[in-house]
């Protein structure tokens, strides 16, 4: 399981802006030293979600969307969007196929008529496998300390063994046949709030048509791109749609601890559609200065009280900073 445990604990991508709620700002830079500490350090890439790709589309909400928020992205209009997809890990040139690889991001930059933007980042993990920055960092660090030749029980069973949570989330990833064919969620929960003022905790759900999953020995015989090769091609003949979704929570459901995802017969709206129509002209670059920020929030969405939205916020802007001295 450590290969997988490896791969997941990066899916959420850190990607928030210098506007942070952490308690402790060290913890940030703690967190993006031991995920280069397990990853290598790669100038110019990510800390983590390293290898992706970038497309272009557009976002068109449902009547439904504008109900629960007043956000700009929300009121019918076609909104431009960018959307990068994205390997786990801080590896760039991991095979696609590996299990490392797993689970795949999905950040999208919604860009408002105002010319102001908003982003979600959201992956394919159904939940965390810790709840706050000190246990996300105490189990990279484990990671590290646990190599093939450690005594055991190693410092990462050692973890495993004290947060059920770990194996649980890990459990629910697995390699798909396209980004495109793949389910990606938002494990922190964020506020919308209406025009009446009117408030509802969400977390995200992006679903596309269909949902196609390999098993590891198909993974593993891919080509070492074909994720980042597939979506182009797919592209020119014809665009990709997923449903913008968002599962509302029940007055008693936990918004700040995103190890506890909420029961699936809580009620999921519909937000509206959203089309890919075409890959980045040079994608390697684009994805270079591109900051997908989901903290960058607009009127009409808040965030909750989860500790790690903080977190995550500052981790990313050491994480940029290293990146683009």
């Amino acid at each position: 399981m450590r290969c997988k445990v490896v791969a997941a604990l990066v899916a959420l991508g850190l990607a928030l802006p210098a506007v942070a709620r952490a308690e402790d700002p060290s913890i940030s830079e703690q967190l993006v030293n031991a995920m280069n500490k397990v990853f290598g350090v790669h100038a110019g890439f990510r800390a983590n979600h390293a290898k992706g790709i970038v497309a272009e589309g557009h976002f068109k909400a449902s009547p439904e969307a504008a109900g629960l928020s007043r956000a700009a992205q929300f009121g019918g209009a076609a909104i431009p969007v960018t959307v990068r997809f994205s390997d786990s890990t801080g590896v760039p040139n991991l095979p696609d196929g590996s299990d490392n690889a797993n689970p795949h991001g999905m950040a999208v930059k919604f860009h408002l008529p105002d010319g102001s933007e908003t982003d979600i980042v959201i992956n394919s993990l159904k939940f965390f496998p810790v709840a706050t920055g000190e246990e996300f960092r105490d189990l990279l660090l484990a990671l590290a300390d646990s190599p093939p030749d450690a005594a055991k029980p190693t410092k990462f069973e050692q973890f495993v063994a004290n947060h059920p949570s770990v194996p649980a989330a890990f459990g629910t990833v697995a390699t798909p046949a396209s980004f495109a064919d793949e389910e990606y969620y938002g494990v922190d929960a964020f506020v919308f709030i209406n025009k009446a003022g009117e408030k509802q905790a969400v977390r995200y759900q992006m679903a596309p048509e269909k949902v196609v999953h390999l098993d590891k020995a198909d993974a593993a015989k891919r080509a070492p791109d074909f994720l980042m090769d597939e979506l182009p091609q797919r592209l020119k003949q014809g665009p990709v749609t997923f449903h913008f979704k968002a599962q509302l929570a029940a007055a008693d459901d936990p918004t700040k601890d995103p190890t506890k995802p909420w029961p699936d017969t809580r009620k999921v709206v519909d937000l509206g559609v959203l089309t890919i129509d075409k890959a980045a002209e040079n994608s390697a670059e684009a994805q270079k200065k591109l900051l997908f920020l989901p903290g960058q929030l607009t009127d009409g969405i808040e965030q909750s009280d989860d500790p790690l939205i903080g977190i995550r916020t500052e981790a990313y802007a050491v994480s940029f900073s290293r990146r683009n001295p």
